[in-house]
């Protein structure tokens, strides 16, 4: 017969199958919420748009199929038939779109939109004609297509399958070093790929290969709860589409509605009592997990509130960390000039240059050499705080005769020595030592610092600097970074008679502000005075020159002896 609405009517009647209502209603009602509860949880983003754009073009399609299940006018019938493929194709198209929005976390450019829509064009126009739909079967209750426009279709419909597969492939091999983006794809892909293949496949062979095999579709719809369970794993795993917690939420309204999605297709009163008891075990418990998830929610949102104040805290630190560290740059620097002129002045007066000058006038002037000196070594440590910090620290390597160096830093101390009544001196051995590569100021700061350190934590006695050829090969393993080819090396020993450390101590006191033993840790209840940065400061730079810096010490009022050993040069030159 012609198809025609207004008057060719014929009617039909068929045994419409249970699993109907059971596929369509729990579908439709579980894409829709999941599509509107993630549109709103997620800030209206594009993402959220577009699976609620999806959720809503399968639900009309599911609604016009369902309708055309339970009609008997073939008016009605073909009118409902005639959008089918409209919003079929429109869920294929919208689903690459999530695809691809998802994978890219981008917008599809303009050029492609428009590719599509020239794509879809023929299926708006043609659908509602009589090149889809020409006739009604009254005998199989279905209509009579177009199997040239049903091809268009499947082509369409394939096209947007395979499209989907090799982006997931392309973007899976971009991605396999980055577990977290992998992961992702894999889940969102597994789903996709599940949804669009159920769908092919069942629509497929009940439109084109056999009208037996009709109820088929009915499987293929359920695909789209599979679909959503693997959003929600998404969701609870890694918090997509910037949504928290509404997993759990969503999977209980989710089991909720399948059973309750029951009670249409009972056939017995066993089956229905059966169901209304799971009806009201899964509200209960669901209201139990709903309450416990809410609580989870705001116990998270406020732990963020708290992780987002401490990070604003952690960047004013971070400032205010900068500040002091260009304060005490800028200051030091400014206090360097005075305090070399102090130096240069005091020292000049001490040796007489200008006259001999009296007694009490050499012990007051002595006083303010030491002192100016304690200020030089303090002022050198900032600065190098300050350096190493901001990562501006620089080395100038050269060749150095390490015996002349420590005794003019012993030479620049002594009169602090002096005034504590102790001793400070060098033992000279008779051994011939190699040069080292190293910056001599550098190294002069080191040996400064270990000596000042010294003096400060000795009260009786003195201190000892010694150096030595030292066969480095003998200790390899003993420190990280020792693989040198190289076995000659200097070692300079700062012992003194101090009040000693810990064994705990002996790696501690190298820490950040970190200064020897207390009155606490030391039988010897002498408070000293110091900002902990000078051993610190020290190996750093020797860690950077390529030696090691370590102290020993047999324990509490028995000295301590710091250790420096720096690589020396070999006859060709070789460090």
């Amino acid at each position: 017969m012609e198809y025609n609405l207004i008057s060719n009517v014929e009617s039909c009647h068929i045994q419409i199958p249970s699993l109907l209502y059971y596929s369509h209603f729990s579908s439709i009602t579980i894409a829709l919420l999941f599509g509107i509860f993630v549109f709103l949880k997620s800030s209206r983003t594009l993402l959220g748009r577009i699976l609620l754009l999806i959720s809503i073009s399968f639900s009309i399609w599911a609604i016009l199929n369902l309708v055309v299940w339970i009609t008997v006018n073939s008016i009605v019938y073909s009118f409902f038939w005639s959008f089918f493929e409209i919003f079929s194709i429109l869920f294929y198209f919208l689903v690459l779109y999530f695809a691809y929005v998802f994978i890219e976390e981008q917008d599809v450019s303009l050029k492609i939109k428009l590719l599509f829509l020239v794509l879809f064009f023929p299926i708006i126009t043609i659908s509602s004609t009589k090149y889809y739909l020409f006739g009604f079967n009254a005998t199989t209750c279905d209509a009579i297509m177009n199997n040239y426009f049903l091809y268009y279709v499947y082509f369409l419909k394939g096209f947007t399958f395979l499209l989907v597969l090799a982006l997931l492939f392309l973007k899976y091999l971009k991605y396999r070093e980055n577990r977290i983006k992998k992961n992702k794809i894999i889940i969102v892909g597994m789903g996709l790929v599940f949804l669009l293949l159920s769908f092919l496949v069942t629509q497929y062979f009940g439109d084109l290969v056999s009208a037996n095999l009709y109820n088929m579709e009915f499987y293929g719809v359920f695909a789209v709860n599979v679909f959503i369970a693997f959003l929600s794993y998404l969701i609870l795993k890694y918090q997509a589409f910037d949504i928290k917690v509404i997993a759990g939420q969503f999977l209980t309204v989710a089991v909720w509605l399948t059973v309750f999605s029951q009670l249409f297709f009972v056939q017995n009163t066993f089956n229905l009592i059966i169901s209304i008891i799971m009806l009201v075990l899964a509200t209960v418990f669901g209201y139990i997990l709903f309450k416990s998830v809410k609580e989870e929610v705001v116990a998270g949102e406020k732990l963020n509130e708290a992780s987002n104040k401490l990070l604003k805290i952690n960047k004013k630190l971070e400032e205010l960390d900068r500040a002091k560290s260009e304060f005490i740059s800028i200051a030091s620097h400014q206090l360097r000039t005075p305090l070399t002129s102090i130096k240069g002045f005091s020292s000049l007066i001490l040796e007489n240059t200008f006259g001999k000058i009296p007694i009490k006038q050499k012990d007051a002037v002595e006083k303010v050499f030491v002192n100016n000196e304690k200020l030089v070594l303090l002022v050198e440590d900032m600065l190098n705080v300050s350096r190493l910090e901001s990562g501006r620290l620089q080395y100038d390597f050269e060749e150095t005769e390490i015996i002349p160096l420590i005794s003019e830093v012993i030479s620049n101390l002594k009169l602090y020595a002096k005034n504590k009544k102790i001793y400070l001196k060098l033992i000279k051995t008779k051994e011939k030592l190699p040069l080292v590569l190293a910056d001599q100021r550098k190294t002069s700061e080191i040996i400064a610092n270990l000596i000042d350190n010294a003096i400060k934590y000795t009260q009786e006695g003195g201190i000892e600097v010694s150096a030595e050829n030292f066969d480095r090969s003998q200790r390899i393993g003993k420190f990280e970074g020792t693989e040198t080819l190289n076995k000659s090396w200097i070692r300079i020993k700062v012992k003194d008679t101090g009040i000693g450390m810990k064994e705990k101590d002996l790696t501690s006191i190298f820490e950040k502000f970190k200064k020897g033993p207390s009155e606490e840790d030391s039988e010897n209840e002498t408070l000293v005075s110091g900002t902990g940065l000078g051993v610190y400061i020290s190996r750093q730079m020797t860690h950077a020159m390529g030696g090691h810096l370590y102290a020993q010490s047999k324990g509490p009022s028995k000295g301590t002896t710091f250790i420096l050993e720096l690589p020396g040069i070999t006859k060709n030159g070789n460090g």
